[in-house]
């Protein structure tokens, strides 16, 4: 891999020499041309020599002579000056901003530098535009954006600011679905044009390369679709070497295959941005143009820097979503810890409000399957069908749960199930085979408007004009029978969070069981032994009687006749632990709480201990049970949200810095709403039921403040630049 796209293979088609039975790896990075609205040079470090430019650059620049071998500073004006100055401020994560002159031309340019892997330096000048000030738009955009309460008003709203910034005729807000398929969400159009709202477009639309593309360069521009490509020239014959690599360049020349697909859609000009979400490609914003149309270069950097804002927003809401499932989880744990102390069935407590296990997941019905029995509620199917969905899940490889939304396709055994119970979802509650909570969803008979036939034959052909996936895009409509709506990541965490609630519970209750009659200890000791949760089992006297192997592996025991009382003062400091020792040993209370484990190799990890001293109003003292629970991850977590808040102050005041000479207090503000958005999304996000992801999740939002603050600084560079070109000057 090379900077996140896959390294070009020997079968890979060149850029512009793909069909369609091969553009998935069609090397769209190494195009070798650029659109000829701009002009693209390439000077090697630290002498600032030209060694490669694009094969308009003589006209464009309106030079006397060749500009191959000639440095930098030998076009005059300040572009060798103002390059310098904006390198020292570089840090390669994304192209730097460069207003500039050259002595041969009577404009002003605006553009962009980098460096390649290959080394050297990109620069990319188009002709400057009038200057904008788009301070108070920027701010009203943010400030709308990081307030929106709903997906479908912050999609709403960005298709509305993306129009009114762009000017585009159409903008979309394309969102992609777990197998690549997209969907258009939000939509603002002239009211001539007919509506996509709603219209799907097969993951075939956008070949994996280019996905790889979008997520290193947020934004591509493409000014009108028949231009001619402006080809690439080098100094000196190149031979073998490899091709520039113009991943970030936003005037790198578009596939001929995605070119012929706009123009089959009509499209003369288009502008797409990328929305990152928790490091992934999420969406896109999508704008179209029937004539052609290039935006000026300030405006491309607002809409990427407000496509990071609205990218925080979505992290926000679904942090928000999980937050709000975490408490479901809650619940349903408060319910079985009450229902065990009242009546000692905590499966009643389930069952009894079902609306608090359905409603998290959207089910219509579930059931508990464990000891050759049943529970239900809602719309479930025969006890027969659940006992047989019971034997198949048995067959299936191990896995912290099982999903399908078209269930009756999936064995021939299900084949008459009815359309109440189409999709299903499944978590294992315990070590033992066959115990299974299940939810059911109803069938959902939907149409889906696709672009087009997605299952239209292609047509090959010589040229371009004759490689086109689909050549028409008028709505095709496809109904989906016999499945349910599908089941997303989100519902199987919440699944599997239940599921484990449950699993605690009933290890509880068979731990306790086994002290009550130890005649049960063999109907439940093999699953205690093989559960991945660690417990001890001791009895009156604190002997051990069941140490399960999660528990030995968490802490090995250095010697034998260890006694429970001799584990728990290996948990955390003698004197730290006497108080609740004390509890459960002496006054037979139970505890909850966070400890510290020191292992035999001296480190420490957290861990969440119950103990519960078992207690027979006939019998007396039964003994005693443990179960831990790792805190590594939880702590995972903490210490990446202090140090994303720590990261969030030192950037803040850092920013805060470099615009401190404003007067008006404008970009105070700016700053103010990106970072209230990233801080927002961060502690909505704090609490996540997969809290392994916590750390991943708030590096990504970082590194989406990090580059918004760049583009930011990119703005405040281009207020100051127009100033500076309208003050009155005594040096002219």
């Amino acid at each position: 891999m090379l900077n996140g796209l896959r390294a070009a293979e020997d079968t890979d088609p060149r850029f512009g020499e793909a069909d369609l039975t091969n553009c998935e790896r069609e090397q769209i990075h190494l195009a070798g041309s650029i659109q000829p609205h701009g002009v693209l040079l390439v000077a090697r470090e630290p002498d600032l020599v030209i060694v490669q430019a694009s094969a308009n650059a003589r006209d464009f620049l309106q030079l006397p002579g060749e500009i191959l071998g000639l440095p930098l500073a030998s076009l005059g004006g300040n572009l060798a000056e103002r390059v310098r100055i904006r390198l020292q401020d570089s840090s390669d994560k994304i192209p730097v901003a460069v207003r500039c002159q050259v002595a041969t031309l009577g404009m002003e340019l605006d553009g962009s530098i980098h460096r390649p892997p290959q080394g050297g330096l990109i620069i990319e000048l188009e002709i400057a535009g009038p200057p904008l000030n788009l301070g108070t738009f920027v701010h009203q955009a943010l400030k709308s954006l990081s307030t929106a309460p709903s997906l479908t008003t912050l999609t709403t709203e960005t298709a509305r600011i993306f129009q009114r910034i762009t000017g585009y005729d159409r903008v979309m807000v394309y969102q992609f679905d777990e197998e690549g398929h997209g969907s258009v969400i939000a939509e603002e159009r002239r009211r001539d044009q007919e509506s996509y709202l709603g219209n799907r477009y097969p993951a075939s639309d956008i070949p994996q390369i280019a996905r790889l593309l979008y997520e290193r360069n947020r934004i591509r521009v493409l000014g009108d679709v028949d231009y001619e490509p402006v080809p690439l020239i080098a100094a000196a014959p190149t031979g073998a070497a490899e091709p520039l690599d113009l991943s970030l360049c936003g005037l790198r020349s578009m596939s001929p295959i995605h070119r012929q697909y706009l123009k089959n859609m009509g499209v003369r000009a288009a502008l797409s941005t990328s929305l990152m979400v928790k490091g992934k490609l999420w969406g896109l914003v999508i704008c179209h143009h029937d004539s052609p149309r290039l935006i000026p270069y300030p405006v491309r950097v607002v809409c990427a820097l407000l496509a990071e804002a609205i990218a925080t927003r979505i992290t926000a809401l679904e942090g928000f979503v999980q937050a709000q499932a975490q408490m479901a989880v809650r619940r349903l744990e408060e319910l079985m810890v009450t229902a065990i102390a009242t009546t000692g069935a905590w499966e009643k407590a389930l069952f009894d409000h079902p609306r608090e296990l359905l409603e998290p997941l959207d089910a219509g019905g579930v059931a508990l399957m464990r000891d050759d029995a049943a529970l239900t509620a809602g719309e479930v199917p025969t006890l027969g069908h659940l006992c047989d969905i019971q034997a198949w899940l048995s067959e299936l490889p191990e896995a912290p749960a099982y999903a399908t939304s078209a269930l009756a396709s999936e064995d021939p055994r299900f084949a008459a199930l009815g359309a109440g119970t189409a999709g299903m979802l499944a978590v294992p509650i315990s070590a033992n085979p066959g115990e299974y909570l299940i939810w059911f969803r109803p069938e959902r008979v939907r149409t889906l408007t696709w672009a087009g036939n997605p299952y239209e034959a292609v047509k090959t052909g010589a040229d371009p004009s004759q490689l086109s996936p689909r050549a028409s895009f008028a709505r095709w409509y496809e109904v989906v029978k016999g499945k349910s709506t599908p089941w997303t990541l989100h519902d199987f965490s919440l699944a599997i969070q239940i599921g484990n609630s449950i699993m605690d519970v009933m290890q509880q209750i068979r731990s306790i069981r086994l002290l009550i009659t130890q005649q049960q200890v063999k109907q439940f000791v093999a699953g205690l032994r093989l559960s991945e949760q660690p417990l001890v089992i001791a009895d009156p006297a604190e002997n051990i009687i069941l140490l399960n192997k999660a528990f030995e592996r968490l802490l090995p025991l250095d010697q034998g006749g260890e006694r429970f009382g001799d584990l728990l003062r290996r948990f955390q400091d003698p004197f730290e632990a006497q108080p609740w020792m004390v509890q459960v040993l002496t006054q037979q209370r139970p505890w909850r709480g966070e400890v510290r484990l020191r292992t035999l190799d001296g480190l420490e990890r957290n861990l969440l201990l119950r103990l519960d001293p078992v207690v027979s109003a006939t019998t007396g003292m039964m003994g005693y049970v443990m179960i831990c629970n790792d805190l590594s991850e939880h702590k995972a977590a903490e210490l990446a949200q202090r140090r994303f808040e720590e990261s969030l102050d030192a950037q803040c005041k850092l920013l805060a810095r470099s615009v401190g000479h404003q007067a008006d207090g404008l970009f105070h503000d700016l700053l103010s709403s990106i970072l209230g958005n990233a801080q927002l999304a961060a502690l909505e996000n704090r609490s996540l039921l997969e809290v392994n992801q916590v750390p991943r999740i708030l590096d990504n939002l970082y590194a989406s403040l990090e580059r918004t603050t760049e583009l930011l600084e990119h703005l405040i560079w281009y207020e100051e630049s127009g100033s500076q070109r309208n003050a009155p000057s005594s040096n002219h």
